[in-house]
């Protein structure tokens, strides 16, 4: 995948799935992704992946039945709700963030289990979370990955599906404009006018498009677009 240099790269999109990863888990296999096996972060929550070339959807929650894991993702509604840029310095991104006059909580460390080779190892990274979310509607951090080959391993990124990469993140708003600046100005990015109305916000690895709804309460993601390796296009069937 070719990265514009010097542009932030997206790193995950995020599909709440609360206390129900188990049984929604089957939805996604269904449509032929390979998923991760589960894996329970040293902060409670637990995850499974569907690793892309460059990027991941992470299916998140926690357990069944125990109350929710972590407090910024507590009252998150089920479905496409986050999305996370790559950093590969989480405390001059912290520096940055700070300096640019958003609310930013200092780098956090993040572990979990992973296989990788057939034995168990630590997955690491840092995150850089805000106090106070840039754009109500849509959580978003920055996350560095410490030991990337535990994600992006040959063997996950085999589906059955075809899946290759992320391709365009869909995302509505009252005021398209104002959104895509926010959005910009997180990634550190300048948004553009869309070619087919809306708002762009271009990453390294993909765009982000911001569509104009005046029902739209608050901002709101609405579709991620893959594409195969035979370079079909389609949204990701989220089933919530």
């Amino acid at each position: 995948m070719l990265h514009a240099v010097g542009r932030t790269e997206f790193d995950h999109a995020v599909v709440m799935v609360r206390d129900r990863l188990d049984a929604l888990a089957p939805h996604f296999e269904r449509q032929g992704f390979h998923l991760s096996d589960k894996a329970v972060h040293n902060l409670g929550s637990c995850n499974r992946l569907i690793v892309l070339e460059g990027t991941y959807i992470e299916l998140l929650g926690w357990p069944p039945g125990a109350p929710p894991a972590r407090k910024e993702i507590a009252g998150s509604p089920f479905g496409l709700e986050a999305l996370v840029f790559r950093t590969h310095d989480a405390e001059a991104t912290y520096e940055r963030l700070r300096a640019a006059g958003f609310a930013v909580n200092p780098v956090q460390e993040l572990s979990r289990p992973a296989l990788l080779d057939g034995r168990e190892v630590t997955a690491r990274f840092h995150t850089v979370r805000f106090a106070e979310q840039p754009l109500p509607g849509i959580r978003m951090y920055f996350c560095r990955h410490l030991t990337p080959e535990c994600v992006w391993s040959p063997a996950l990124m085999s589906h059955p599906n075809g899946a290759r990469s992320l391709l365009r993140i869909d995302a509505r708003a009252a005021d398209a404009h104002a959104a895509a600046q926010r959005l910009a100005l997180v990634a550190g990015v300048t948004a553009q006018a869309g070619k087919d109305g809306g708002w762009d916000v271009p990453l390294a690895n993909l765009r982000i498009h911001v569509s104009e709804d005046p029902q739209a309460a608050q901002p709101t993601l609405s579709a991620l677009t893959l594409e195969n390796r035979d370079g079909a296009h389609y949204a990701l069937d989220t089933g919530l």
